[in-house]
């Protein structure tokens, strides 16, 4: 008998929503003057990332999905670091998406790394001011000081894989270079999409959509040989072109990476 149906795995596209304020009103007003700039995306769901809202429970939540919908766009799923949001996703009929899993390690790593640093400056003080007793004991030949301990020595770590597609990328088509770099030698032409974890290279007009570090690193940075672009994106931080850059960056070679963590700057490449 054949079957019904398959389950097979995917990728879908999504916008990452991170409201600044608690204040629903607030994020009405903005919306209602940038709603036409993101009107193109509102086939793609979005997600409610509440992460890094001071006070989020003070967000209601109901009322900005519906602030959402009004405008024709269909949040999906919130997402935040805690478990505990799991049940106000529900109530809100929505998905639950649990943050970044590589920044929640690095933020449980913090504790031990802090007070493994301040055991080395302990240390160091105690090297620095010896104990009385330590000064009244003889004073030891040369030869039998003990040998300063040399630093233990990391392994570089693994250069990571590199995906090369040759043939330009036409619109509607979607390249993704999971778990490494991606070189693109042709156009990406409007309506178009290249993903991937690493960074992008791109040489060739990108008139459609780049999306860098898609696995959350935020040092990936995208280098385009003509800046056309409809969207870029590194780790998540989206921004949008509905009107040409300046002069030096329209049609110019640029980098896109991320300031500070938060923002995406673009900046031209001058190879003079």
């Amino acid at each position: 008998m054949q079957a019904a149906f398959n389950f097979k795995s995917t990728r879908l596209d999504a916008l990452l929503v991170q409201p600044q304020s608690n204040d629903a009103a607030a994020l009405a007003a903005q919306w209602q003057q940038q709603a036409d700039k993101y009107r193109t995306f509102a086939a793609m769901p979005l997600v409610l990332d509440l992460d890094a809202l001071a006070d989020a429970e003070k967000l209601d939540i109901a009322a900005v999905c519906a602030l959402f919908k009004q405008h024709g766009f269909t949040p999906v799923a919130l997402r935040h670091s805690k478990r505990d949001w799991e049940k106000t996703a529900a109530a809100n009929h929505l998905l639950f998406v649990a943050a970044d899993k590589a920044k929640a390690k690095e933020q449980a790593q913090q504790p031990e790394n802090s007070e493994g640093a301040n055991e080395s400056q302990n240390a160091a003080a105690a090297q620095g001011q010896p104990e009385s007793a330590a000064q009244d004991a003889p004073e030891q030949p040369e030869q039998d000081q003990p040998k300063p301990k040399q630093p233990e020595k990391t392994a570089a770590p693994a250069p990571r894989k590199t995906v090369v597609v040759s043939a330009p990328v036409r619109t509607g088509q979607q390249v993704y270079a999971e778990g490494a770099d991606l070189i693109v030698l042709g156009m990406v032409s409007e309506g178009a999409e290249v993903i991937a974890d690493g960074n992008i290279h791109i040489y060739a007009p990108l008139r459609g959509r780049a999306q860098a570090g898609q696995s959350g690193d935020k040092s990936a940075r995208i280098f385009v040989q003509s800046m056309q672009a409809e969207l870029v994106s590194v780790a998540g931080i989206y921004r949008v072109f509905e009107q040409k850059l300046p002069p030096h960056l329209h049609r110019r070679a640029v980098c896109v990476e991320l300031e500070g963590g938060e923002r995406l700057a673009v900046r031209a490449i001058d190879a003079q």
